[in-house]
């Protein structure tokens, strides 16, 4: 064989070898650029050209920052995601009289039970849970994964004020991942997952069976896709990404993790822990809002109609000189008023209804986990949650067992999670450019708004 045929193997092989590496990049990067050509480049980035860092909260809570999906194309891709129901989805509802019903039956819904009331009914839920896991050896999970049954459970019993059937249990779980599985273009949606739980709710909405009374102004059917948009959909997928990312740093950070064993009654250094979480891995990606009116920021003037992205990540990372590192202790120096941080988004715009309960529900799961078990994990730590956190469950208990050695399951671990994440970019390619051009030529959103036009 020539020297020159070595030369096109070796370079085949070393392509090949170091195909994790590089090829995801290239194909995220590849993905954007067929998502602006099939959906259209729409909207002014936040921060951005026109509106900086300094300008993000006063847009953001400005009043005329206030339309949530009509005259917005974008919108069509987000209530693809969404459906059934993003009509009637609290986030996208449009300001008026709907709206503030349905935040009112939200409020209260939330509040049925006090701080003590929700954290007991987290830690008993995951403690069941938790609890049906092996006690006697290591156990590879998905951190979402695990999570998700948690917060279907903790949220059916704060809705129905009974507890979850494993039944309905499974439907909720099938209905989250499909939102979010859709959301991050790995899987395409299944409306059978979806139609099954607005069925089940429908039944038990029928039967009377909420715990507080649910919008009057909404139908039967509206009232379904109430319950399942805005705790079985959004309330379930946020906490169990929350969860994963919190569980997953803590995995991948033993110094972080030696302490909060140490000090297994220091609730101020955990929640220094999850506000660092939340900082450096926002769960939302981007907000678009629609403006009603003129916004003036910074010498520009942004006209109604226009399409404001408001970037969380690029924000919160923003003004700190080592804002891309994991620092729980930085919130001893620091307070949330000091530096871009808005995990619950901005008071004067629709902040997040569950902000009063949601680190309480954290802290408390968090330390159900490591009441039982240590954590460990080689996956890159992102804010996508690259194949759902893949961690090692090692039981604390002295009977436990361990079947392969650490040291060598998280390398091959770590080798896993490299192919992983490149064959997760072509799916998400593939399936992702489908589902921009799919949503484009259903139009879901443009179409309803355009059938309450014609029907007024």
């Amino acid at each position: 064989m020539s020297g020159w045929w070595w030369v096109v193997l070796v370079a085949a092989a070393v392509a090949l070898a170091t195909l994790p590496y590089w090829l995801p990049g290239a194909v995220v990067a590849l993905r954007v650029r067929i998502f602006a050509w099939i959906n259209g480049e729409e909207g002014v980035p936040v921060p951005g050209r026109l509106v900086g860092t300094d300008g993000f909260r006063r847009v953001y809570g400005h009043p005329a920052a206030n339309g949530r999906s009509r005259g917005a194309a974008l919108s069509d891709l987000f209530w693809y995601w969404l459906a059934p129901g993003p009509e009637v989805h609290q986030e996208h509802l449009e300001p008026g009289p709907r709206y503030e019903e349905v935040a009112r039956s939200t409020r209260e819904f939330l509040t049925g039970l006090d701080r003590e009331g929700w954290a007991e009914l987290v830690s008993r839920r995951a403690g069941l849970l938790l609890d049906a896991l092996p006690g006697d050896r290591t156990t590879l999970v998905r951190l979402r994964d695990l999570m998700m049954p948690l917060w279907a459970e903790v949220y059916y019993e704060l809705v129905f004020a009974e507890p979850c059937p494993a039944p309905a249990r499974d439907l909720i779980v099938a209905n989250a991942d499909d939102v979010v599985s859709a959301l991050k273009c790995t899987r395409l949606r299944h409306m059978g997952r979806r139609d099954r739980l607005t069925r089940y709710l429908a039944q038990r909405i029928a039967e009377g069976a909420a715990a507080k009374a649910l919008p009057a102004s909404l139908t039967a059917r509206e009232q379904g896709y109430y319950l399942q948009g805005t705790f079985f959909n959004t309330a379930v997928v946020q906490m169990s990404e929350a969860m994963a990312h919190v569980l997953l740093a803590i995995a991948t950070h033993p110094e972080v993790q030696q302490r909060l064993r140490a000090e297994p009654e220091d609730n101020a250094y955990l929640d220094r822990v999850i506000d660092e979480v939340l900082r450096l891995y926002p769960l939302f990606g981007v907000a678009h809002r629609i403006t009603s009116g003129e916004i003036a920021v910074d010498g520009a003037t942004l006209p109604a109609g226009s399409v404001l992205l408001f970037n969380y990540a690029d924000y919160q990372h923003a003004g700190l000189a080592d804002g891309d590192r994991f620092d729980p202790d930085r919130w001893l120096r620091v307070s949330a008023r000091d530096i871009n941080y808005i995990p619950y988004g901005v008071s004067a715009n629709r902040p997040c209804p569950a902000r009063g309960i949601a680190p309480i529900g954290m802290r408390v799961a968090a330390r159900e986990v490591l009441r039982r078990f240590a954590l460990s994990s080689s996956a890159s730590h992102t804010r996508s949650l690259p194949s759902r956190g893949p961690c090692l469950l090692a039981p604390v208990s002295p009977v436990a067992r361990t079947v392969v050695p650490q040291r060598l399951r998280l390398p091959l671990m770590r080798l896993r999670d490299r192919w992983e994440g490149l064959g997760r970019s072509i799916v998400q390619l593939v399936l992702g450019s489908y589902m921009v051009w799919d949503a484009r030529r259903q139009r879901l959103c443009q179409e309803y708004f355009a059938s309450q036009e014609a029907g007024s």
